[in-house]
């Protein structure tokens, strides 16, 4: 505390511009005028009878005073800081450079006001996980605390979490979380500040497979498509978007609540301030119920719905419906990626924010008897063996409960940490470098076969979907493999496929590489809605991914988390769990 109050005071003496701290992350930048001979002359006539450094730029003389407010600067209720001079007559009232000076002398006072009040900046912040969530909160972070703060990121495995590649015939393909929706605004965002692009989209036809035929099949023709949906379906696909497109409008409302600030401290408040009850009511419903209740019919439930929700869950209708509406805007949407891999956002975001990175697993978290603030211990292991450091903050950004068992113990918190119990969907992701077996699809002729994506509907049960998928690095010539020809499918299913179910879905192939990972959430209307908050300064980020789990909702998880470290640092409650926010961000604007 004393040497960032040191800091500052040394800036003020040179002709660096003065910042402050501002509840929106960053600094807010000062400006420093020289006053004019004459006006200095009369400034330091005024400053020669008191006892302390008169801190105006280039006047060594005495006698200014400062009159610092009760509350933390820039809080709710603070008075705003002012400073007197013993003989404030002497000073000519009108003077451009008097008003600088001011507001210089202003910024000096919040400063010794905060010191005063025990308002110092953190001065170390762990974080557990180097997936999206961690690295996206490690970032947030620094945003708002500054670039002094020490940001240790723990990682047992490798950056990027569930973002991923495996290489296969030396191309390089993505295992995880394949693509974003366009309106995913922090990914964009990550992706516009790293300076990475949009990788170049090679177009596929899509159809729906149950396991006998395909119950809808994708043209190269809007109108033709839209046709077939209404022939088949009548207006359930209309009712559909209504619907998405209503989720989806309230949900967006989160960015600006961020943008202003605002941060919550459990999913529940998150989500009833962007839908009020609906949204809540929408987590114990499931997406079969929400979607009849609107007129969709069971028909276009069973066969499209249930098919996207296995493709991007592994679950059926029968989950709740605020996640599958997530989920389903998803596919309605236009979709895009990062060009040579989306995992770069997440050593980009780290390597940007100069967070130390500790590979190892976190065993322990325990919380340290002090005044004032808290602090915890956090305990790891590693092939070097074991260690433990204390830190002002710590941010879980991993799953808490799996296979059964915690996977972080609490020590030293009364009343105990109460984690979320619940399990986890497998996932299995299998790349196969091969040929496709055309005829299990009813095409005898593989040059005939005209789809690159294959979803289905509850049968076959051994697999969700198939893709024929390009590398992560895409040229200019690239183009996709024709479907007589050897290509890269990328098969998502529940269990690892077994040797008669590779040879059911293709002819022969050179090669099989999995990644087995616990994707999701099993989604269940009757799973509690957990907190943000497990203690003061101790914040569990994957909570949200119980209402909902993809990339960007984790990305605006890690944005909430950060912002109520921040608030709940400096003791500014009006921006935690407010209601009628709407009003509140139309107030402000």
């Amino acid at each position: 505390m004393l040497s960032t109050q040191s800091a500052h005071l040394r800036r003020s003496k040179t002709s660096q511009p003065m910042r402050k701290p501002h509840p929106g992350g960053g600094t807010e930048k000062l400006p420093m005028t020289e006053p004019a001979p004459r006006e200095m002359r009369l400034m330091r006539a005024s400053c020669r009878r008191g006892t302390a450094a008169c801190p105006i730029r280039s006047c060594d003389q005495r006698g200014w005073k400062a009159e610092q407010p009760a509350g933390r600067w820039g809080g709710a209720g603070s008075p705003a800081p002012t400073l007197q001079c013993p003989s404030p007559g002497v000073l000519p009232p009108s003077l451009p450079a008097m008003a600088h000076a001011a507001r210089l002398l202003a910024a000096l006072a919040a400063l010794l006001a905060a010191a005063a009040t025990g308002d110092a900046r953190p001065s170390k912040i762990a974080v557990v996980g180097a997936g999206i969530g961690g690295s996206a909160v490690a970032h947030f972070l620094q945003q708002h605390f500054g670039p002094r703060v020490q940001i240790d990121v723990f990682e047992k495995g490798t950056v990027g979490g569930r973002l991923a590649t495996i290489s296969v015939n030396k191309q390089h393909y993505e295992s995880g979380a394949a693509s974003f929706h366009s309106l995913s605004l922090h990914m964009q965002g990550f992706v516009k500040q790293l300076g990475l692009r949009h990788r170049r989209e090679v177009g596929g036809r899509s159809a729906i497979f149950n396991g006998e035929n395909f119950v809808l099949e994708e043209t190269d023709w809007y109108l033709l498509n839209l046709f077939r949906l209404w022939w088949h379906y009548g207006i359930s696909f209309l009712r559909l978007q209504m619907w998405v497109e209503e989720v989806m409008e309230k949900f967006m409302r989160i960015y600006k609540y961020q943008a202003h600030g605002y941060a919550f401290s459990g999913v529940e408040e998150l989500l009833y301030s962007l839908g009020e009850s609906a949204f809540v009511n929408m987590t114990q419903r499931s997406v079969a119920e929400s979607l009849l209740q609107v007129g969709v019919t069971q028909r276009f439930i069973d066969d499209v719905v249930s098919a996207v929700l296995r493709a991007s869950y592994g679950q059926s209708a029968a989950m709740p419906a605020f996640a599958g509406a997530m989920s389903l805007a998803g596919a309605q949407g236009s979709l895009w990626s990062v060009e040579g891999g989306n995992k770069l956002v997440c050593s980009g975001l780290l390597k940007l924010t100069k967070a130390n990175v500790i590979h190892a697993t976190v065993t322990t978290v325990t919380l340290q008897p002090t005044e004032g603030k808290p602090l915890y211990r956090v305990r790891y292991e590693n092939e070097a063996g074991t260690g433990s450091d204390n830190y002002d903050i710590v941010v879980i950004a991993t799953p808490l409960h799996l296979d059964n068992s915690s996977t972080i113990a609490f020590e030293g918190f009364d009343p105990p940490i109460d984690v979320v119990q619940g399990s986890f969907q497998p996932t299995v992701v299998s790349l196969v470098h091969g040929y496709l077996n055309s005829s299990y699809f009813g095409f005898p002729d593989p040059k005939l076969f005209p789809f690159a994506n294959i979803l289905t509907t509850d049968f076959p049960s051994f697999f969700c979907a198939l893709d024929n998928i390009c590398p992560v690095n895409i040229s200019a010539s690239f183009r996709r493999k024709q479907p007589q020809e050897a290509a890269v499918w990328r098969v998502q299913s529940p269990q690892p496929l077994l040797r008669s179910q590779l040879k059911t879905l293709f002819r022969s192939y050179y090669s099989v590489q999995t990644a087995e990972w616990q994707a999701h959430p099993v989604h269940s209307p009757h799973t509690p809605l957990p907190r943000f908050t497990l203690h003061d300064q101790l914040f569990h980020l994957n909570a949200l991914e119980w209402a909902a789990s993809s990339v960007e909702v984790t990305a605006v998880a890690a944005k909430n988390v950060a912002l109520l470290a921040f608030n709940r640092w400096y003791q500014d409650l009006d921006k935690i769990d407010q209601k009628d926010l709407m009003h509140k961000v139309k107030t402000e604007l």
